[in-house]
Order: C-alpha cells, then sequence, then structure tokens
C-alpha cells in the first residue's frame, strides 16, 4: 500500500478507525500550513421534540459537536491528532432529552428510560499512526483517553445513511454503536488490499453524568472488527466486543456482536446513502439472555437543497417497565420481561439562505411506533413523536463537499 493509499485510508475513517464509504461527502473546511494538513467538521441541531402519550414529552434542546484533525508525514508514514468537541451538556438540559423507547446510561443516579442523554464535552482525544508495510498493505496504531472502539459501524453521528437526523438517535443505539464514547482506548489495525482486521483493548463502563470531566480508567474490555471494502460504494463489517459492566446500575457484562453494510452512490444531482444493521447484546446477569436490535436507513441529497431521509427499527428490549415495578406487576409482566419495539421515521430538510463559512438547512421528522398490548397500557395505543429543526454546519464558502476519498 503506497503513501497515497494511506492517505485514502485515513480519509475513509469517520469515527474512530471505523471506515465510511469512499464516495461520501464530507463537508469541511481544510488547512494546510506548515507540513500539517488541518481539518475541521462542525455540525449543530437546535431541534424541539413533541411526543404522544403518557411517557412522552416535549422539549427544546441542541445537539452538537465539533472535529478536528491534523495529519503530518512522520517516518514513511502519517501521524493524525484527532479531537472531538461538544457543548451538549450545557444545551441539553437535566441530563436527557425525550426520545420514546430509548434506554441507556444514567441521568441523576437512575436509567435514563425514554429519552436520551448528552454526549460528553470531549467526545475524543486521540492519536493516529499509520505506516505502509508493502504495495498492498499498511498497520495503524490508534489510542487515547477517549475515543472510539473497533465495534459496530460508525456511530449515528458520524453515519452518512443518517445525515440531516443525527439528533434524533436510534432506538438500539445501546446494540450498535454506543462504544464511540469510552475511555482508554487503544487499537491496532492491519489493512490489506480491500479489508481491514483491527483488535482493541478500552474500559467497557459507559461515560458517567459528569460530562465535563475527563477520567482515565484502566482497560478492561476488548473488541475485534472485519471491515470489507469492495469498492468506494460499500462498505461492510462485523465487529464481537466484550464489555465489563457498562452500564452503572447494571451487574451485567455484555457482549455485544454487530454486523453492518453500508451504501453510498454518488449521481450528477445528488448523492443517496443506506445503511442495515444488526445488533445483539448478550447479557451474563442477573440471567443469560439475548437482545437484539435491527436497523435500516437512508438519506438522499440532491444538489437544490432538499434532504429526504428514512429508518426502520426493531429492537427487543428488556428495561421498559424496570422502573415501573408496580405497573409491571398490574400487567403481570414482571420487571425485565422483553418487548419487541418497531419504530419507524420519516423526515425531510431543506437548505435556507445562510452565512459565509456556515450552512443550514430548516426540516421535520415524524416517527411512529408499532408496540404490543401490553406496553400500549402503559404507552397509549399508538404512541407518535415530532421535531422540527434547524441544521447548522461549516463549510468554506463557495466550495463544494468533498468525497471522503476519490479513488482507491
Amino acid at each position: 500500500m503506497a503513501i497515497g493509499s494511506v492517505e485514502y485510508l485515513l480519509a475513509t475513517e469517520s469515527s474512530g478507525t471505523s471506515l465510511t464509504p469512499g464516495s461520501t461527502m464530507m463537508d469541511m473546511i481544510r488547512l494546510h500550513r506548515g507540513g500539517w494538513e488541518t481539518m475541521v467538521m462542525a455540525e449543530g441541531f437546535l431541534a424541539d421534540t413533541q411526543q404522544s402519550g403518557p411517557r412522552g414529552a416535549d422539549k427544546l434542546f441542541s445537539t452538537n459537536w465539533s472535529m478536528f484533525r491534523a495529519n503530518h508525514h512522520l517516518a514513511g508514514g502519517i501521524v493524525t491528532l484527532r479531537a472531538m468537541l461538544s457543548l451538549e451538556p450545557a444545551t441539553v438540559t437535566d441530563r436527557r432529552y425525550p426520545a420514546l423507547f430509548a434506554t441507556g446510561e444514567t441521568a441523576f443516579g437512575r436509567p435514563i428510560l425514554d429519552g436520551q442523554h448528552p454526549h460528553n464535552f470531549l467526545m475524543e482525544l486521540a492519536a493516529e499512526y499509520t505506516h505502509p508495510l508493502g504495495a498492498h498493505s499498511a498497520v495503524t496504531l490508534y489510542g487515547g483517553p477517549v475515543g472510539d472502539v473497533p465495534l459496530g459501524p460508525a456511530a449515528y453521528p458520524h453515519r452518512i445513511s443518517s445525515t440531516e437526523f443525527e439528533f434524533l438517535p436510534v432506538v438500539g443505539h445501546h446494540w450498535e454503536d454506543a462504544t464511540h464514547i469510552s475511555r482508554s482506548v487503544v487499537t491496532g489495525a492491519i489493512s490489506y488490499r480491500w479489508f481491514r482486521v483491527e483488535l482493541g483493548g478500552f474500559n467497557g463502563q459507559e461515560p458517567n453524568e459528569n460530562r465535563w470531566n475527563l477520567p482515565v480508567p484502566g482497560i478492561d474490555s476488548w473488541a475485534a472488527r472485519l471491515s470489507i471494502v469492495p469498492s468506494r460504494d460499500w462498505v461492510a463489517q462485523a465487529s464481537i466486543g466484550s464489555l465489563s459492566h457498562p452500564e452503572a446500575t447494571s451487574p451485567a457484562d455484555v457482549v455485544r456482536s454487530t454486523v453492518s453494510v453500508t451504501y453510498n452512490r454518488l449521481f450528477p444531482s445528488g448523492w443517496w446513502a443506506s445503511s442495515a444493521i444488526w445488533g445483539r447484546n448478550h447479557f451474563t446477569a442477573p440471567s443469560a439472555r439475548n437482545r437484539d436490535a435491527y436497523l435500516a436507513e437512508s438519506t438522499l441529497h440532491l444538489e437544490n437543497g432538499s434532504d429526504f431521509f428514512g429508518r426502520f427499527e426493531r429492537v427487543s428490549n428488556d428495561e421498559l417497565l424496570d422502573q415501573a415495578t408496580s405497573i409491571a406487576q398490574a400487567l403481570a409482566q414482571p420487571p425485565g420481561t422483553a418487548f419487541w419495539v418497531n419504530a419507524a421515521t420519516a423526515g425531510y430538510a431543506h437548505e435556507i439562505p445562510s452565512l459565509p463559512f456556515l450552512r443550514a438547512s430548516l426540516g421535520g421528522a415524524f416517527e411512529f411506533y408499532a408496540i404490543p398490548q401490553p406496553l400500549q397500557q402503559v404507552y397509549g395505543r399508538h404512541p407518535v413523536g415530532g421535531q422540527i429543526f434547524l441544521r447548522l454546519w461549516a463549510r468554506r464558502p463557495h466550495a463544494p463537499p468533498m468525497p471522503a476519498a476519490m479513488k482507491m
């Protein structure tokens, strides 16, 4: 693999060392100075959500993040310094925002139910070094106090198929890509022609509720991933990881398995990206059990400024009644009973006049849920949700977005 191919490999990395199709269009500001190539990517959403039913809630909030990368040639390879920041600890009040049927992590010492937590201020702080080993191979070392691990597809804030609705986390997020903000991450990878093998160690606990700090606990978990890139339009991955006590309120270790395929296609008037993802959590306590999540999502972007997007999920969740023991008993459903939740999302956004270096779009989304009868007594027969949002993102004036890589 020549150094140009190493540059291609780095250009197709998204969250951590996960890969995205080489034809992915990326909005960024690029600078070249003193032998360093610096890339800045920033995005934010101001959203108002309205959700129906007894467990629905309304809220105005902002999700946001910015990414910084600096590449420099060193000793025949490329060293990359990486950082990702978010102001969500300040722009998401009460440590959560409404998201029906979503679970994972805690707020004020209690497990979050029907909600999503804010991201940490420091989402990534890591370094990476990639060196060619020969004409068709390269080795990569990645690590830092906080970063993404080789487990699952590119996380939803980075995934091309979830563009325009990254502020709506998937219900199965904690089955598929929740390790995108992990502590004490170390990953090694070997790339050969069209595939990459990775092995990493990290701390398996989810981030604590102090979203501003940066603890560096010991490594107690591992993950491995195989990625396949048959062309610049396709990326597939299969991964498995062992997580030590990921949830603060649960004694269970988790073995997480994922398989995904992402496709992106450029055409003269825009691009179309889609992903299909399966994730499974195998819990060890209080009894061994498997819980699965399935996801299909797609975004169609047209150069006239229109974006159409949609998502379908099917998730087996056994945490929905854990905080409502009296209700569970009344329904003759013991806490820990698993229910299949089906969720469908559809939305549209259109670009509006904006400022230099800052693009904007205005849009809306609608969610519909199909749930089994016992849950209907808790959530209502037909729970739905809706959002209106303003999306802002950085781009150099008059410069079109650039594909992650133009050639294989």
